[in-house]
């Protein structure tokens, strides 16, 4: 709906060759993509946390499924509710799941610097996202997503990957 051409998280996840793969998705809008790609799949668990009400307008609290979890998160919300939400939310539903390959939807437009969103997520917060990540699977991969503030990008790109790879 705008935003990627290519969905080259779901091409990941379909040419990994593991059995299950789960994709965690931060990025500050919905990947109603993603969501659309694996709705019927159940190899494969999307997580997507994102500011809800926001473009595209999907994603919503009941807009669920055993291997679709939308998180949708409040306008504000910051490094504490996002760690909640991975805390509650994320990492029971990885537990559950067991992945053999988790797959990052690392989009950084939910940084308090970001011009397109509302949210005030810090680098420590894409830091620690990123290592609760690591942390549920034995492999890890992850893919540029947004992120408009070209000044503050590559400190919270280096963040996320200090998460990964602690």
């Amino acid at each position: 709906m705008g935003f990627c051409v290519f969905n080259n998280i779901a091409v990941a996840a379909r040419a990994s060759g593991y059995e299950r793969v789960a994709i965690v998705d931060f990025d500050v809008h919905h990947g109603n993509g993603t969501q659309a790609a694996f709705w019927d799949d159940d190899s494969v668990l999307f997580i997507s946390l994102h500011q809800w009400p926001f473009y595209p307008g999907s994603g919503g609290p009941d807009e669920q499924r055993e291997t679709t979890v939308n998180v949708p998160m409040s306008a504000g919300s910051g490094d504490d509710e996002y760690l909640h939400a991975f805390e509650h939310v994320v990492e029971p539903a990885l537990a559950r799941f067991e992945p053999e390959l988790v797959l990052v939807s690392a989009g950084f437009d939910a940084h308090v610097d970001d011009p397109l969103s509302s949210m005030n997520v810090t680098a420590e917060g894409f830091r620690e996202m990123a290592s609760h990540c690591r942390a549920a699977a034995p492999r890890v991969a992850a893919v540029l997503e947004g992120g408009y503030n070209l000044e503050t990008l590559p400190t919270l790109v280096n963040a996320a990957l200090e998460g990964f790879t602690a």
